[in-house]
């Protein structure tokens, strides 16, 4: 007849087997959480890392969580935990898909301005220019160094075929980039010729 004290210590060793088995059981339904969540932000990382990149870190840093708990043998925490994980690394792809339209709307405008006054400041220093050179207009035009104008106006048109090239190509951030570095340089053309581009020369 088995004594009290070792049906207890049985009863505990059969609970024991079966906590085991259980974690055993969770394990690789865990490891394929897991692993599903790791290839949905692997999938989305790059776009998300441009235009969301908050969000990115922290699904990163609570999928870094799972793993611990996977690696501590702590599946059903991993159980637990990975659906919501899982469900916020699936946003990430849409969330930067959203960003991204909201950031090329902002360019696609900025653009649309900066390609309505850009080239219309260009003939109105050429012509200050070529009015500052003529000997008529000497008086006006001392004190200005109107070969170094002429060379930064140059330098410009260069400049804004290059920001043309780029908004054709699609790279909107580096089209706006250049063509406001454009309208920077001639508008400070334009200072030292006194001319005022807002009034058309």
């Amino acid at each position: 007849m088995l004594s009290i004290a070792r049906v207890g210590r049985l009863a505990l060793a059969s609970l024991a087997l079966i906590v085991v088995a259980a974690c055993a059981g969770q394990k690789e339904p865990a490891q394929k959480l897991i692993s599903a969540i790791d290839a949905t932000v692997t999938a989305a990382s790059a776009e998300a890392a441009k235009y969301v990149p908050d969000q990115l870190i922290a699904v990163q840093t609570k999928l870094d969580d799972l793993k611990t708990a996977f690696n501590a043998q702590d599946y059903a925490a991993v159980m637990k935990g990975a659906p919501a994980v899982l469900a916020s690394a699936e946003t990430l792809a849409t969330a930067a898909a959203a960003k991204k339209d909201e950031v090329l709307k902002a360019l696609n405008d900025q653009w649309t301005g900066l390609a309505a006054t850009v080239p219309g400041y260009l003939p109105a220093i050429q012509n200050r220019l070529a009015l500052l050179s003529k000997k008529s207009s000497k008086k006006a035009a001392a004190g200005i160094d109107l070969a170094a104008a002429s060379a930064a106006v140059a330098d410009a048109s260069a400049l804004w075929s290059k920001a043309q090239a780029a908004f054709a190509a699609g790279n909107m951030n580096e089209a706006v980039t250049t063509a406001a570095d454009v309208k920077a340089k001639l508008q400070a053309v334009a200072a030292t010729l006194k001319l005022d581009l807002a009034a058309g020369g």
